[in-house]
Formats: structure tokens, sequence, C-alpha cells
């Protein structure tokens, strides 16, 4: 179970020499502005695939038994801006289960429809600084969950979806996370069968959350509702449409359908940047600088406000359950595309 466990932080990026002559020098790698051109930023994210599809350390995911039958040399990388523009390279069209990124956009609905202070009430917007399943955690925090982004607040989160029925509630989830893609996005039953037939620790989690009076729906209905919404099928190119929506104040730039509130895209972002790699945000923030989320069928999304979305897709995770390859990719492109919301460049006369 060691991707349970997340005891070993982010990879160490020492190596990967992002501010030598390695990466293309760009006069565009600060937060402010706009993403280069389609053409600059497909022969980037050419790099980064070429780069790093190599390596091969990580393994795939297998204590969800049909995660375990991942390709493991499967690499996509696709970026989305907000003005729609979309490139992409590898296995970037391969559909995957979206499991834990679902967490951020399902928040973003349910803020949307509850507003910044009752969510903020009722599920919590800090880091636990333990493992994303924790027990201890909840039983700590008095029953808080503390933040939407683990599963104790994901499950809760989920459980507050509009909606007198599981039914309901599951259509809610289902069409908002697919206006987020663009498109709509299908069940994958296989996934969903197996995690169903491994989920007792959520099934857990959510009794507990009940005991201490925050599940006011049946916890079992909700745990069911939050596995389906962890087995909907993605791939890349979704992943950047969705977090581009983000980075565009709650637009889908391809559709033009307005989401969500822009006040929801800034409540999700902070949660992201603070929660989004689990304990070991501070990590991410320090070394790639972007909002993000993982999941652990290797995906990873991204978000530069104002700027577009990336997502990636690797199946082999380190230790902490991260894609090996996209956290790469993902800092690479940090910082050759712009990408770093705290990077700046003296300014005035």
């Amino acid at each position: 179970m060691a991707y349970l466990e997340r005891q070993t932080p982010l990879p160490d990026f020492s190596t990967d020499a992002v501010h030598s002559d390695e990466v293309p020098e760009q006069e565009n790698v600060v937060s402010t502005g706009t993403l280069p051109e389609v053409e600059r930023v497909h022969a980037l994210i050419e790099t980064a695939h070429e780069r790093y599809r190599g390596l091969d350390d990580g393994k795939v995911a297998d204590y969800i038994p049909s995660l375990g039958e991942a390709d493991p040399a499967l690499f996509g990388i696709s970026v989305c801006g907000v003005g729609g523009q979309t490139t992409s390279v590898g296995d970037s069209t391969h559909p995957f289960s979206i499991q834990s990124i679902s967490k951020v956009f399902v928040f973003a609905l349910v803020c949307h429809e509850l507003g910044h202070s009752e969510v903020s009430r009722r599920v919590g917007v800090n880091n636990t600084g333990l493992p994303f399943n924790s027990v201890m955690a909840l039983e700590l925090s008095d029953g808080d969950p503390r933040n939407p982004l683990v599963n104790a607040g994901a499950i809760t989160t989920t459980s507050l979806a509009p909606g007198s029925t599981a039914a309901e509630k599951w259509d809610f989830v289902q069409r908002g996370l697919s206006r987020f893609a663009g498109r709509r996005l299908e069940l994958d039953e296989k996934v969903y069968a197996s995690e169903s037939a491994t989920n007792q620790r959520n099934m857990a989690i959510a009794r507990l959350l009940q005991s201490y009076g925050r599940m006011h729906v049946d916890p079992i209905q909700a745990t069911d509702v939050y596995t389906r919404q962890c087995s909907l099928l993605v791939t890349a190119e979704d992943l950047a449409v969705m977090a581009a929506t983000l980075a565009n104040g709650g637009v889908n730039p391809i559709t033009r359908e307005k989401v969500i509130d822009a006040s929801v895209c800034r409540d999700t972002l902070a949660v992201m940047a603070t929660s989004g790699l689990y304990e070991f945000s501070g990590d991410w923030l320090f070394e790639v600088g972007i909002p993000a989320k993982s999941g652990v069928s290797g995906g990873i999304v991204t978000v530069a406000p104002g700027k577009g979305g990336l997502g990636t897709f690797s199946p082999r995770l380190d230790p902490a359950g991260n894609s090996v390859r996209g956290q790469r990719a993902a800092r690479f492109l940090s910082h050759s595309l712009g990408l770093d919301i705290f990077a700046s460049t003296p300014g005035g006369a």
C-alpha cells in the first residue's frame, strides 16, 4: 500500500536543470501576460515529451485492481489557452479515470451552488499535513474535513451536491464535470466496479463524518457518488480544457459556456495551491509554482490563471502517488511557458 502511505516527498528536481541552456530562452517566462504562439507552445511540449518519455521510475498504481492494468509506457501532454488554442503530443487522447482530480471540479461546482462562506464553513480550506485518506486527520480536527481535496473533504463536498437522491447528485456531478471538459464524460464501469469493491476505507471515513454530525445524507450513498465521480473517463486534452476553464474565469474556452463564476475559480485555485498535492503542496509550489491536482491513474492538472491549463497523463507513479513524468513535464513547462504564478521581473523605470 505504498500509494496510501505517502511518506516520500516530491522528487528532487535538482537534476532537471530547468534554468540551464537545456531550456530554450523565453521572453515570456513570468506569470503575467499570455501564452506564446501555439506553434511555440507545441514545440516546447514536444521537447518536454521527448525529454521525459524515457523515464521509467515509479510504477502503476495497483491497490485499485483495474488501475494496475494501465500501460506504463503511456505519456501525453496537452495545453489549452484561455482563447481556446489547444495543442497536444503523445497519448493525449488516451482515456483514463479522473480519480482524485475530480475533487477540484466538484468543489468548484458545489461552491458555485452554495457560496464561498458556506462551503468554507462546512468543508474547510486548510491543509491537513497528513495523507489524503487519513482517519487521524479527521479525529484530530474533531471531525472537520479540513479541505475538499482530501477524501474526507471530498466525500463531504459530494454529499453537498444539489439533489434529494443519490441519482440526482450523480447527475449534477456528471453534467458539471462534462461542462468543464466541453463534452459528455462517460463512466468507466470497470473502474467503478473495481473501486466499489475496495472502498471500505472511504465508507468508514463517511461513517466517521456522520458520527461527528458532518454528513447530512446517507454516508454509503455519498461514498458511492464519490466513487462514481472518480471513475469518469477523461484524457490529457480534457484536463487541459478543464484547467483552462478555471484559468478563464469559469468560461470554457472551447464551448464558451460559463460553467462557474469567476469568484469560484479564485476560491478553487486557492485550495489547489494549498492542498492539491496534499502534504507536499508546499514542495510543489516551491518547485513548480502552479496550482495543481494529481490523480492515481497518472493524470495531473495544472492551472495558470489568465493564461491556460496544462494536462498530463503518465501512469508511472512515485511513492507519493504522483505521475513521475507528469511532474517533470509540469516543472519544465512552468518555466519555459511562463506559468509560475510567483515569477516576476523588475518593473518600472
